[in-house]
């Protein structure tokens, strides 16, 4: 008996030393194995609804901006580094991956496609919290933000907005067709020109625009002013740029389908109408941007000069 015990003891201790040695002759390992563990754990348990969310930034044109936003916080977060104030929490961070995971298979049962989506940015949250502390995910408010913008609203969300963005967009460009001498008659979200119908459907509610812009809104706030209230004035002002502009595409429509032809109402010149507004409507809100910080800077100097 106390040969086979001194037998188990050399066997054991031959065992640890092969793993010392083997852990020093390779010390990469050690440090690349629990990240590597840790990204094969998330893609099994959130996996297929990244999969999903990819897919319609990629084929819906109302999630589109994910494809920008998504990039964009991974960079940002890359560029603002890791704070100095932060301590890992494991407890708290584990706590928030297990109210993730739980959010994510609830949500899969439901079929509900949002919660479920937006599991994925609960996880990166927890996952931050584990490894660096509750400061480093406000450190990171404004990559975690973009994140959160990237995931498209649900559907009984958007349809509940795009029908009055669809009555407004359709008042302001009937107005403006009015102010051209342009005979008008609006019912509802249809303008009646003489011998032609406009249809203003939800696609062209605006709400893709709105949406894109209070997300654009967010990140140029966030990377170029520093008060918050600038920040929520900046937004406040996506708001209305958004409507205005579908509305005056709209009334740009109608105009060209009276005085022009009924064919730029629709296909390859109208797609190309509203990129071209869009494009407007961001410089619009690039330009009060820029004002702000003019703004910011010119307030900096008065409380310099009064301090």
């Amino acid at each position: 008996m106390s040969v086979n015990a001194g037998l188990l003891r050399h066997d054991r201790t031959s065992v640890l030393a092969a793993l010392r040695k083997l852990a020093g002759s390779r010390p990469g390992i050690a440090r690349v194995l629990p990240p590597a563990a840790t990204a094969v754990a998330f893609l099994a348990l959130f996996g297929e609804p990244l999969r999903l969310l990819v897919q319609d930034w990629w084929q819906l044109p109302e999630a589109g901006h994910g494809l920008l936003l998504a990039p964009a916080a991974a960079w940002l977060a890359w560029r603002a580094g890791i704070s100095d104030r932060s301590t890992p929490n494991h407890v708290l961070g584990i706590a928030v991956l297990i109210v993730a995971v739980l959010v994510r298979y609830m949500s899969g049962l439901a079929a509900e496609l949002f919660t479920m989506r937006e599991s994925i940015v609960l996880a990166l949250a927890g996952l931050t919290i584990y490894n660096y502390g509750a400061r480093q995910v406000l450190w990171w408010w404004l990559p975690f933000t973009l994140a959160a913008l990237s995931v498209p609203l649900p559907e009984l969300v958007t349809q509940r907005l795009a029908l009055p963005l669809q009555f407004e967009a359709s008042r302001i460009g009937a107005a403006l067709l009015s102010s051209r001498h342009v005979p008008v008659l609006l019912t509802g979200n249809v303008i009646r020109l003489p011998g032609r119908e406009l249809f203003v459907t939800e696609a062209c509610s605006g709400l893709r625009s709105l949406t894109a812009l209070l997300s654009l809104g967010v990140l140029m706030g966030g990377i170029w002013l520093k008060n918050p209230i600038s920040r929520l004035m900046l937004l406040a002002v996506a708001i209305p740029v958004a409507i205005l502009i579908n509305g005056v595409r709209v009334f740009l429509t109608g105009f060209l389908v009276f005085f022009v032809s009924p064919a730029w109402g629709e296909g390859f010149m109208h797609l190309t109408e509203g990129w071209l507004l869009f494009v407007v409507s961001f410089a619009s809100l690039g330009l009060f941007a820029w004002a702000l910080v003019i703004g910011e800077r010119q307030l900096g100097r008065w409380r310099t000069r009064g301090a």
